[in-house]
């Protein structure tokens, strides 16, 4: 095996294909990346049963063949080489050879024969905007629980309806849910298909096809290898499916409702990082909110306390409430509004806190992100 390849090229082949490998795997194999070099190019890929990254780039391939080599040495490697051609080649006794201007390395060769086969994907497949849908996975992916205790809620569920693609999130504090066009072709239906991915994985694919096309989403498989492809340009990602029934979160959502308060994203997000300052460790901050705008309350075991008020404007009564201010600030992030709406809804169960719905201020739309915060109860 023997080829040519230009360096920054090879460079982002690889970072990409080892970027979503676990960074400690029970398995040295999978700690590698696989090269195939072919008269059609260099295609490079990883693989550790949960997910999958491949890319083909082009290259000058003198001798065709395969190797197998680690992944993160090679990606390490490959960053600080020097402007010019790469060329790697096999030698007689099975190790790489990789040049680039003086610099010259050996690595050992790993037994390409018991890297498992890479998951292939031919199931039905639509197309969503490349930039909308890593909106999307920012907006919802930080909902899903840290939790491996639940792997149903470490997840985003992934819902496709008509032309419609929903992503939703939730640690069961929270609720996160995000609509966006998706174009089925001549396959479409309005049936429901559902794919719930792992949060982890879906943010690096947010990551990486951030700034592409169009990206082609693809499901494939049964029972308990059921997986979901996302491809754009020469780079696939797929990921193995979470099995379980993802909570009916969406019949939480209100109705519409008169109760709300509109008040300045920036400037809710500065004063609640003032505020929170003197909070102990997932303390909740009091919330007032009346016609001259909303306070922020909170203290501290250090005897440190700290309020400021924003302005605010607000259709019903009067509301006090406690919310957790990292939760709160993920969702301000998330809305991407000038303007944020924060409903307060109600509840047949008077002794149960209702959530608040936190949405983007815009008029005469359908709002396409929406979020659900359970209140903290307060101490007197």
């Amino acid at each position: 095996m023997k080829f040519h390849v230009n360096r920054d090229v090879f460079s982002e082949a690889v970072s990409f294909v080892v970027k979503l490998l676990p960074q400690r795997n029970p398995q040295p194999i999978l700690a590698g990346v696989l090269v195939e070099a072919t008269d059609a190019g260099l295609t490079l890929s990883a693989f550790d049963y949960e997910a999958s990254a491949r890319t083909t780039i082009e290259a000058t391939v003198d001798e065709p063949g395969t190797i197998l080599v680690h992944g993160k040495l090679l990606a390490d490697i490959a960053s600080k080489l020097p402007n010019q051609p790469i060329e790697i080649a096999v030698d007689e006794d099975g190790g790489i050879q990789l040049r680039c201007g003086s610099a010259r390395f050996t690595l050992a060769s790993m037994p390409v024969q018991e890297y498992p086969a890479i998951p292939e994907v031919s199931g039905d497949t639509g197309l969503v905007p490349g930039d909308d849908f890593a909106t999307a996975i920012a907006q919802v992916a930080f909902a899903a629980s840290r939790d491996d205790v639940t792997p149903v809620l470490t997840g985003v569920q992934l819902e496709v309806a008509g032309n419609q693609l929903s992503l939703v999130a939730t640690d069961r504090y929270r609720v996160a849910l995000r609509d966006l066009p998706w174009d089925g072709g001549t396959a479409a239906s309005d049936d429901t298909a559902t794919a719930l991915v792992p949060a982890r994985t879906l943010t690096e694919v947010g990551k990486t096809f951030s700034h592409g096309g169009e990206i082609s989403v693809s499901f494939s498989g049964s029972g308990d290898r059921e997986i979901i492809a996302f491809t754009s340009g020469n780079k696939t990602v797929t990921s193995l499916l979470i099995k379980g029934n993802f909570p009916p979160v969406r019949r939480l959502f209100p109705e519409a409702t008169d109760h709300y308060a509109v008040v300045s994203t920036s400037d809710l997000i500065e004063a609640v990082r003032r505020v929170q300052i003197v909070l102990d460790r997932s303390a909740p901050l009091r919330f007032t909110f009346t016609p001259e705008g909303v306070t922020m309350e909170g203290s501290g075991t250090e005897q440190a306390r700290a309020s400021e008020t924003v302005d605010a404007t607000l259709t019903g009564d009067d509301v006090t409430l406690g919310l957790n201010p990292q939760y709160l600030l993920e969702a301000l992030g998330a809305v991407r509004s000038e303007f944020t709406r924060i409903t307060f809804t109600s509840s047949d169960n008077a002794n149960k806190l209702s959530p608040v719905l936190i949405t983007p201020q815009t008029s005469g739309t359908v709002e396409s992100f929406r979020y659900l915060l359970q209140p903290n109860l307060l101490l007197r």
